[in-house]
């Protein structure tokens, strides 16, 4: 294991920095990020909440879009393709609100 793997699992074990969700009904530790996106249309843009997560691929080696995430009780479906980091050690995965 890489040094950067062994501090992607202290990241990933701070309960000040990941959260448990459940990912397919399984507990897995991830990053949660809920920024806000602004949407444009035409001349009107609406600011929406966000939600994204990142999980270590060793925990759920194949996500797919239609998973569902539970995180402090909201769900979330994954949109779009998930996308690995350049180590291909965590996936990111955009959601929007089951």
């Amino acid at each position: 294991m890489s040094a950067f793997a062994d501090a992607l699992d202290d990241l990933f074990a701070d309960p000040n920095i990941a959260a448990t969700v459940s990912y397919q009904g399984r507990p897995v530790r991830a990053l949660v990020l809920r920024p806000d996106r602004d949407l444009e249309f035409s001349d009107i843009t609406i600011q929406t909440a966000t939600a994204v997560f990142e999980i270590r691929r060793r925990e759920f080696p194949t996500p797919q879009a239609g998973d569902v995430i539970v995180h402090d009780g909201d769900s979330f479906v994954v949109q779009g393709e998930p996308r690995l980091d350049a180590e291909r050690l965590v996936w990111t995965l955009n959601t929007r609100p089951a």
